[in-house]
């Protein structure tokens, strides 16, 4: 797994940009917001409702492609 829960998610929108479609599917549009610089990508999903595993199994397609 290339990408963990517990990453920033700036973090992982900066080095992996392919991932912020991945995060809007989701549900999660708070890419550019606040929180985004602080919260690492379990917090964000688990704020916002969103099934971690699949969220992570999903950022993790996208990126080892």
């Amino acid at each position: 797994m290339i990408i963990t829960k517990e990453m920033p998610i700036l973090e992982t929108v900066q080095k992996y940009p392919k991932t912020v479609d991945v995060f809007m599917k989701h549900g999660m549009g708070c890419i550019g917001c606040a929180a985004a610089h602080f919260e690492n990508i379990a917090q964000g999903a688990t704020a916002h409702g969103i099934d971690v595993d699949k969220l992570m199994k999903d950022l993790n397609l996208v990126v080892e492609k």
